[in-house]
């Protein structure tokens, strides 16, 4: 189980696991590499300024919909490694209800080690990509 003060969701806690688990830079990014494969396409018309991630060096997009109660995310990246990493929190945090994902405390982006496996400007990114999910939550709930 995570040590953040607030219990993770089960998915995204089992996906934070696993990669603490991982102690080898390199075997990090393949898990990564391994995610941003298993990525369903984005449209391209979800592709506009309004769905971009700022702050990220990549082109990356954030797309979500409210489908009975719960988020499901949507999302894209031209960087392979970058893509891994929205794939990581879309698993781990799709069909989640926006109030729950609003109460994800950041922390655990840490505590899977990634960040130190990164540059400092893609560490930036997940932690940009995260927020813009928890943006996305917030205007769902607002509705």
């Amino acid at each position: 189980m995570s040590s953040t003060v607030t219990p993770l969701p089960a998915q995204l806690d089992k996906i934070v696991e696993r990669f603490k688990k991982r102690t080898d830079p390199k075997q990090r990014y393949q898990q990564l590499l391994a995610y941003g494969k298993k990525l369903p396409p984005m449209k391209e018309e979800d592709k506009v300024p309004e769905n971009q991630v700022s702050g990220c060096v990549s082109q990356v997009y954030i797309a979500a919909d409210l489908e009975e109660g719960q988020i499901f995310y949507r999302g894209d990246s031209d960087a392979q490694l970058v893509k891994g990493l929205v794939a990581f929190l879309i698993t781990g945090i799709n069909g989640l209800t926006p109030a729950e994902v609003l109460q994800i405390p950041p922390d655990f982006i840490t505590e899977t080690g990634i960040p130190v496996s990164l540059t400092p400007s893609r560490a930036n990114g997940f932690y940009n990509i995260f927020q813009m999910m928890r943006q996305k939550a917030l205007i769902l709930l607002n509705r």
